[in-house]
């Protein structure tokens, strides 16, 4: 028997130039809840062509991106859910924090580290660093909040084995819509992708990449593609 979980990053949203996007409050905009409408209709003619049914719990960070975007799947899908859909927030599946600086711009980062004479100077690299933890409060690596992704994932899959040695039949895919940054550490740590993936790899906006259980055997990908980085995007 198998558990199916599709990993869905938030739509393109209203973000603050060179600021790290960690906790940036802002909604979708218009061209990105647009593109996540046609993501969703995309997965929805894979369920049926698979006959594959939602977890009526869809996942979601508490950020408001990712929110809007679990709450058009729902929307988009409805008739594919078991039955009536919920989006429930959870913390744990937020992108990294960087603590008491949260959405101030990176240079203004970099001058309060340089005004403390307790810090040290980051690596040039530091907002992509997945070791790297600002000595600020609150602030974590991009590996710890991938670990908060793998262990909250890990929870779910634990929840599906005792319900799976219950009852017969395939389980249903569940949705959990996240970030990019803290999905790909969660995958590094559910050993889905290598570490030298995190940085080569990204994810297209509201895509779905589909994980699948099956038994004992290795994690693999059922659905959907992870996105080759170029040089010119984004970090998210």
């Amino acid at each position: 028997m198998s558990a199916r979980i599709a990993l869905i990053r938030h739509g393109a949203y209203e973000q603050l130039k060179n600021v790290p996007s960690a906790l940036q409050p802002f909604p979708l905009t218009e061209e990105g809840e647009q593109e996540v409408r046609q993501q969703a209709r995309t997965f929805g003619e894979w369920l049926t062509h698979n006959g594959l049914r939602l977890d009526p719990q869809v996942d979601s960070s508490t950020l408001l991106r990712a929110w809007q975007t679990a709450m058009i799947y729902t929307e988009e899908l409805h008739e594919h859910f078991d039955s009536e859909p919920q989006v429930v927030s959870f913390p744990a599946l937020c992108e990294r924090s960087v603590g008491a600086v949260a959405n101030l711009p990176v240079e203004e980062i970099e001058r309060i580290l340089a005004l403390d004479p307790r810090f040290s100077t980051p690596p040039k690299n530091w907002k992509s660093d997945s070791d790297y933890c600002l000595p600020f409060d609150g602030a974590e690596s991009l590996l710890q909040a991938g670990q908060r992704v793998a262990d909250h994932i890990q929870a779910w899959r634990s929840q599906q084995a005792i319900y799976e040695g219950k009852h017969e039949g395939d389980g249903l895919v569940k949705l959990l819509v996240g970030h990019g940054a803290s999905i790909r550490h969660g995958a590094f740590h559910l050993s889905v992708i290598q570490f030298c993936d995190i940085k080569r790899l990204s994810m297209f906006y509201g895509h779905p990449v589909v994980l699948e259980f099956a038994n004992d055997q290795p994690i693999q990908k059922g659905f959907g593609e992870w996105k080759q980085r170029q040089i010119h995007d984004v970090l998210d």
